[in-house]
């Protein structure tokens, strides 16, 4: 297999560059030199030579920005450009999120997955998953040449669904222990720690013992575990106080993923969750968090259906849906009571709108609200929506309208706050956070309204989360880190990419360094593609294969346990 990687990392020098370092200190006026993929020195202005001279006099050069919460599992492999990602500065991305992904599976596991998160990755048709095991996904990573670096959590969903399918109940003590040694066959493998998707099938059947047991074998291997917990509604505290007692419990690091307080009855009470957090980390609870610098969220049609109705595969799902005694119990809970998969809120058919379709006779749909699309039809918003799951087989793409944006203001000034997109780079009008969310912290949040200084905000971005990462010798502007950098224009970067135009590259962003290779050069991506993956090492660290292996063998995985 064909490794894109470029030529070999040259020397190249940052001259009177505006240095940021990550850590939060001031910045400082340097020069800053590169060669072989690695920062070699940084001195006072003038000091330093290099035939690749860049003048950045008047622009910041930062650590490479790291996305906490990405959706690219997918994107990396089928759009090796990925600019969604190096337009906005980012060079390292952490996959396997929200508890669903490619890795571990079996045959008919990775079938099932495959038309669970369509709606966040697609489902290309003749795509070739030649892998089974956390490894073997990584190295085809690692084979096909990747824009950036990715690192990744083991999804305690697909590790449920090998074990279990995609069933409700508690496993057994048998199935546990299979579900424990899968969670640290994967972390041997490369994995930094867990992800649970609690309101998506199959993770959200788990229960807390189930997670406790989990969590106890990620915190032995030193990694961190990452719920999307089970309300970001209705009862949004106690869900986060839930994950916070299991951390408290295991001594389980925890990532509050894509932390928000959002719908109607959250509006204002971020401080609540923030003094919940707060009381945690005083007593010495190992907690960070991520968010995304937007009102809407963005998640699967599907998902508004309540538990008991997403039990099983798609077939077993469209059947309940076309049945009329499940239909009734379905709208009951979708519109009276409020269903658990929409967080325990009565659905509002005006805020949810279609952002991507598979089949693509629906895609005049896409950017219609459910609500304007009962108005035009004249049919009952309920009908609407059932309608769409059936005919595109649950693999729909939405906006949820929900956000409020005093708790995303007071969410992201938090000392553990990281950054992350949660961007779905699929549909015809996926959410503009996939292509904005690193600029838009820099430029509206930063720069225009104040609410952060520029170093304290590139360290949220940078420093911090590869410290929650254990990134070895990255997420720095130091000696002997690696070179991924970017250099920005603090007067000017901005995200443009918008509702009605969402993948519109950002501006103010001048170059873009993967390992010491321009991704981004002079504004313009250049098709090198140095990006690495990054695996937890047997210290706890995570770090790039640094010498060949044999390619790992995905045939045992091939079996269920």
């Amino acid at each position: 297999m064909t490794v894109h990687a470029g030529p070999p990392a040259g020397r190249v020098l940052f001259r009177r560059a505006t240095v940021i370092d990550g850590t939060g200190a001031p910045r400082r006026l340097a020069d800053v030199l590169v060669s072989g993929g690695v920062i070699r020195s940084i001195e006072q202005p003038g000091s330093l030579r290099a035939a690749q001279t860049i003048e950045a006099d008047g622009l910041v050069l930062a650590p490479g920005f790291i996305d906490m919460h990405a959706h690219s599992d997918l994107h990396l492999l089928t759009e090796p450009g990925h600019l969604a990602k190096l337009s906005q500065g980012v060079t390292t991305e952490l996959l396997g999120q929200d508890g669903l992904s490619y890795a571990p599976v079996d045959d008919a596991t990775l079938a099932g997955i495959r038309q669970k998160i369509a709606g966040w990755n697609g489902d290309p048709e003749g795509f070739d998953f030649n892998w089974r095991s956390v490894a073997g996904y990584l190295d085809r990573l690692d084979g096909s040449g990747i824009a950036g670096n990715a690192a990744y959590l083991v999804p305690q969903g697909s590790v449920r669904a090998l074990v279990m399918g995609f069933t409700e109940g508690r496993p057994s003590g048998g199935q546990l222990v299979q579900m424990c040694r899968l969670v640290r066959e994967a972390m041997q493998q490369g994995a930094l720690g867990m992800s649970s998707g609690l309101t998506y099938p199959p993770g959200m059947y788990a229960d807390q013992a189930e997670l406790i047991a989990l969590c106890r074998v990620v915190a032995e291997l030193g990694g961190f575990y990452a719920p999307h917990h089970r309300s970001y509604g209705k009862g949004a505290l106690a869900a986060y106080a839930e994950m916070i007692g299991l951390s408290q419990q295991t001594g389980c690091a925890l990532h509050l993923a894509h932390a928000t307080m959002n719908f109607p009855e959250n509006r204002g009470r971020a401080g609540e969750l923030l003094a919940l957090i707060d009381a945690a980390l005083n007593e010495g609870v190992d907690i960070s968090l991520d968010s995304y610098p937007y009102l809407p969220g963005a998640t699967t049609l599907s998902a508004i259906l309540p538990s008991w109705a997403t039990a099983g595969g798609v077939p077993e799902i469209l059947a309940r849906l076309a049945d009329p005694e499940s239909r009734a119990r379905i709208r009951e809970a979708v519109e009276i009571h409020g269903s658990d998969g929409c967080h325990g809120v009565v659905a509002d058919w005006h805020s949810i709108e279609i952002s991507g379709v598979q089949n693509p006779e629906l895609d005049p749909m896409v950017g219609k609200t459910i609500a304007e699309l009962a108005e035009r039809t004249g049919a009952e918003p309920f009908d609407v929506f059932v309608g769409i799951l059936q005919q595109d087989r649950l693999g729909t793409g939405i906006l949820q309208h929900v956000g409020d944006e005093a708790n995303v203001r007071l969410i992201m000034q938090h000392r553990a706050h990281t950054g992350g997109s949660d961007g779905i780079l699929t549909g015809r009008k996926p959410h503009p956070r996939a292509w904005g969310t690193f600029p838009r912290y820099l430029g509206h949040y930063s720069r225009d309204l104040a609410l952060l200084g520029l170093e304290e905000m590139v360290h949220h971005l940078t420093g911090r989360p590869a410290a929650r990462l254990k990134l070895a010798e990255r997420g720095l502007v130091k000696a002997g880190y690696a070179a991924d950098l970017v250099l920005f224009d603090p007067l000017t970067v901005a995200d443009r990419a918008s509702f009605a135009e969402p993948r519109r590259a950002a501006i103010g962003i001048h170059s873009v360094y993967v390992n010491g290779q321009a991704a981004i050069s002079e504004g313009l991506p250049t098709g090198v593609r140095a990006g690495r993956a990054l695996r937890r090492q047997a210290d706890g660290r995570a770090a790039a294969k640094t010498q060949s292996r044999r390619r790992h063998n995905d045939q045992s995985q091939n079996r269920r346990p």
